[in-house]
């Protein structure tokens, strides 16, 4: 998983950029295919924004969060785009399964 952080008007240290990573890495525990993840980090008046786009097999996901703490927006962020690879699993899994085949068929047309 790649993964790319930028800021605006905020100063990427290293310590922001660690712990970006540390809770990405939460992501690749549910889903397996995440390729690229681009983080961005903007500092407005009195909020402290961070948005994602998480670009995985079969989909783009994208989140943002607001708080005052750029690192409550981190965990806000990736507790949203966790929820999102989950979802977005689900789907892929229960695609094949969900329309029926020879067992799910009723008795009487089998």
């Amino acid at each position: 998983m790649q993964i790319n952080i930028t800021g605006h008007h905020v100063d990427v240290t290293d310590a922001l950029r660690t712990y970006v990573t540390e809770k990405l890495e939460k992501l690749k525990r549910h889903f397996d295919h995440v390729t690229n993840v681009h983080v961005i980090l903007t500092l407005e008046k009195q909020s402290q924004k961070a948005e994602a786009t998480v670009h995985c097999s079969g989909t783009d996901l994208f989140a943002q969060h607001d708080s005052e703490d750029m690192y409550a927006s981190i965990d806000g962020l990736v507790d949203k785009l966790d929820r999102q690879i989950v979802k977005h699993k689900e789907k892929i899994s229960d695609h094949n399964r969900k329309s029926g085949g020879v067992k799910n068929m009723p008795a009487a047309e089998a």
